[in-house]
C-alpha cells in the first residue's frame, strides 16, 4: 500500500512490494496470485482507512445548488486529505490493474448519477449537464483548481458549483 501510494503502482513491482514488505517474491505468491490481485488488496485496505464519501446520501437533498455544494463540499474535503497518496494512483491510472480502472469509472458514474437526482433537464442540455458534473468531480480537476490554481477547497468547491449550476441554466 504504502509503494503505491508514493512511487506509484507503475513502480511497484511485485519485486518492489516483496522487498518492502521483507519476505520473497515466492512467499508474496502464495497469498497474491498476480500484480492485479495485490493492487486489488492494497487499495481496499486503504479504502477501509480513508473511506471516500457515499454519494448516495447525495440524492436525497433536494434542492440541487445544496446538493451540489454537499457534494463537492464532502468529495474535495477527501480529495484535500487524501491528496498525496491519491496523486501517484491518478497519475499512474493506466498502470493498474483493468478493475480498479472499472470500479472508478464505477464510482464516478454513482457520484454523477447521485448529484442528478430528481433533474428535469433533458436532451441536449442533460448531455451538457452532466459532462459538467462528471467534469467537477474529477480528482484532476480538484487539483487544478486547487495545486494549480491556488484556490482554498472551499474556493474550489464555489466555483465548481457555480460551473455546474451554471451548465443547468444554461439547458
Amino acid at each position: 500500500m504504502r509503494l503505491h501510494t508514493t512511487i506509484g503502482p507503475s513502480r511497484a513491482s511485485i519485486s518492489a512490494v516483496a522487498q518492502e514488505a521483507g519476505v520473497t517474491r515466492v512467499t508474496l505468491y502464495r497469498h497474491f496470485s498476480s500484480s492485479d490481485e495485490l493492487f486489488a488488496a492494497c487499495m481496499g485496505h486503504w479504502r477501509s482507512l480513508h473511506p471516500p464519501p457515499d454519494p448516495r446520501a447525495w440524492s436525497g437533498i433536494a434542492n440541487f445548488t445544496p446538493r451540489v455544494r454537499r457534494a463537492l463540499s464532502e468529495l474535495y474535503g477527501w480529495y484535500a486529505a487524501n491528496s498525496d497518496d491519491l496523486y501517484p494512483i491518478y497519475r499512474d491510472a493506466a498502470y493498474t490493474p483493468a478493475s480498479n480502472r472499472r470500479a472508478r469509472r464505477s464510482t464516478n458514474e454513482l457520484m454523477v448519477e447521485s448529484m442528478l437526482a430528481g433533474n428535469s433537464v433533458e436532451g441536449a442540455g442533460q448531455r451538457r449537464l452532466r459532462a459538467a458534473v462528471a467534469h467537477v468531480v474529477g480528482f484532476w480537476t480538484w487539483r487544478s483548481l486547487t495545486m494549480d490554481g491556488e484556490l482554498s477547497t472551499r474556493e474550489a468547491i464555489n466555483l465548481a458549483t457555480t460551473f455546474v449550476v451554471a451548465a443547468r441554466s444554461a439547458a
